[in-house]
């Protein structure tokens, strides 16, 4: 179990009500890789890799704080990992089942990554921009915060299986600490953790507490920053570059390098997509 202290700062995850801000334009419409491919240059920089269309604004001595290419696939990288995405008659994405413990949760012998974030994160939004090409795969999205109460789990082919963890803080299920404690800890073919952070308002209190409990359990994590169609170039710089020095300072098992993502714009979904293909041992 984990030290009581950290226990106690993971309770206060669900304890304090969370105020909503402007909801979500109309979902997107996403583009098949093909069709991202055939785009100029720089739009193409932009929607596949937003780290690297960010870094040109800095100053070439600040550039290397960045950490924006050591995960750097190839564009024929991402198109095959986007092929695992893309459900066909022969690579079947579905929903499996929802559990409240992990001795109800499914058994497969299949890699696993799980999505955790606080309430009105945009995590079900990202989940669902992930399976866009997918439509028969139904992901809620809800206009109220805390609307995921149970672990949920999806099968993406043959290749892995992606786990949508309850949000923490407004509304987080009672037995949150419990069920996602033991999921972190015992889940043995978990290969990453994926850690959701709001880009508008950055590290929270709550964040830091998962980022504890991640650090408290040696799991490796990467940690995504989601809604960045909602901020001036100027705000997300500034919060991409501070969170990217806490995570240089303050963190030994978060992969280094950021992922902004909008599931608005799609942009950095490819490249997200590319990484759980990587993680799971899909891209050898």
């Amino acid at each position: 179990m984990a030290a009581p202290v950290l226990r106690v700062r993971m309770r206060r995850l669900f304890d304090t009500p969370l105020l909503l801000g402007p909801l979500l334009r109309p979902y997107g419409t996403s583009q098949t890789f093909d069709e991202v491919l055939r785009l100029p240059k720089r739009q193409l920089t932009k929607l596949v890799y937003p780290l690297q269309e960010l870094e040109q604004y800095l100053l070439p001595e600040s550039r290397p704080d960045l950490q924006a290419r050591l995960f750097d696939p190839s564009l024929e990288e991402i198109a095959k990992a986007e092929s695992f995405f893309a459900a066909s008659g022969k690579n079947r994405i579905e929903y499996l089942s929802s559990a409240v413990r992990l001795d109800h949760a499914p058994d497969l012998p299949r890699p696993e990554v799980c999505f955790i974030g606080r309430s009105n994160v945009g995590k079900s939004s990202l989940i669902k921009a992930l399976f866009s090409l997918a439509p028969e795969v139904e992901v809620r999205v809800s206009k109220k915060p805390g609307h995921t109460k149970k672990m949920n789990f999806f099968k993406v082919g043959k290749y892995f299986i992606l786990v949508d963890m309850p949000g923490y803080g407004y509304r987080a299920p009672e037995d949150f600490v419990d069920m996602v404690e033991a999921y972190l800890k015992e889940r043995r073919n978990l290969k990453r953790t994926f850690l959701l952070v709001d880009s508008v308002v950055g590290i929270t209190e709550k964040d830091q507490i998962a980022v504890d409990m991640c650090e408290e359990f040696a799991i490796p994590y990467v940690m995504v920053l989601t809604k960045i169609d909602k901020s001036s170039k100027g705000h997300l710089l500034k919060q991409v570059l501070k969170i990217q020095k806490f995570v240089n300072t303050q963190t030994q098992g978060c992969f280094p390098q950021l992922f902004p993502v909008s599931a608005v714009t799609y942009s950095g979904i490819h490249l997200l997509k590319c990484l759980i293909a990587n993680v799971t041992g899909n891209l050898k």
